[in-house]
């Protein structure tokens, strides 16, 4: 790549305690600087391809000049997988299917974050964890309009609902936050299956206390030792700022 990134990234995936298939797919790429998680919508058919094409079409972007550039790269690939899931689902009937994304984008001391659905993308810096995304569903709506308490949003029957996602929809809208990528920072990207389980506060300390790779694992076996009741999968990209050295420890733990 052109600018002087340098990552140190772990990765780990896990199929969960109640379910039968893994609808997770994820992304690593330091050569291009992007890295994504999608998560198939349970329930519907299918949503393991959906989050495949997904991961595929941001997999196909080549090293990009700026960051502008690698931006609409992103962009673009997802309007692509969009375009491509509809198109699937037609040919199989209508049927639905459908993909959360969350897809992170860094290139020389710049981060951006795109994303639809639950699927979430932290940025951990010194002892702080601080959330990007906000998920897009019904529960978060309504407690941004103060309809619900933060009591009453943990045992919502609808909490689970997605208001957008790849797939479901002619028009995708994807959701941007961007800012500085300091060296030391550390960012995670996870599927709900996660954050169901493992509380903020316990995400920093593994993410500020272990190496990539460790805390990717020892995350997912929280969620796992908790009931596991979802796909799991997590992504920790700790950013150096580096051109001399990429790190990329061996592939994470993968689902049968």
């Amino acid at each position: 790549m052109t600018g002087s990134n340098a990552f140190w990234i772990g990765s780990a995936t896990h199929v969960g305690k109640a379910r039968t298939r893994n609808e997770d797919r994820f992304m690593t790429s330091a050569q291009s600087g992007i890295f994504a998680v999608a998560d198939g919508m349970g329930g519907h058919e299918a949503g393991d391809v959906a989050s495949s094409i997904i991961v595929e079409a941001l997999s196909t972007i080549a090293p990009q000049p700026d960051s502008a550039s690698l931006l609409k790269a992103c962009n673009s690939r997802l309007i692509e997988a969009n375009d491509r899931i509809r198109t699937f689902s037609a040919r199989r009937g209508g049927a639905i299917m459908g993909s959360t994304v969350v897809a992170l984008a860094i290139w020389d001391n710049r981060y951006a974050c795109l994303w639809a659905g639950d699927s979430r993308a932290y940025l951990s810096r010194g002892k702080s964890l601080r959330q990007l995304t906000r998920d897009h569903t019904e529960v978060e709506e309504l407690l941004e309009q103060n309809l619900l308490t933060a009591e009453e949003a943990r045992v919502w029957p609808r909490r689970n609902v997605i208001t957008r996602a790849l797939g479901v929809a002619d028009h995708l809208s994807l959701e941007l936050a961007c800012g500085e990528a300091q060296p030391g920072d550390a960012f995670l990207l996870c599927s709900d299956g996660l954050t169901l389980h493992v509380e903020p506060d316990e995400l920093q300390s593994e993410i500020e206390t272990r190496g990539p790779q460790r805390a990717c694992d020892e995350l997912i076996d929280l969620a796992l030792a908790r009931g596991g009741l979802d796909n799991v999968t997590a992504i920790v990209v700790r950013y150096q700022a580096d051109e001399e050295t990429t790190i990329v420890p061996a592939g994470g733990r993968r689902s049968r």
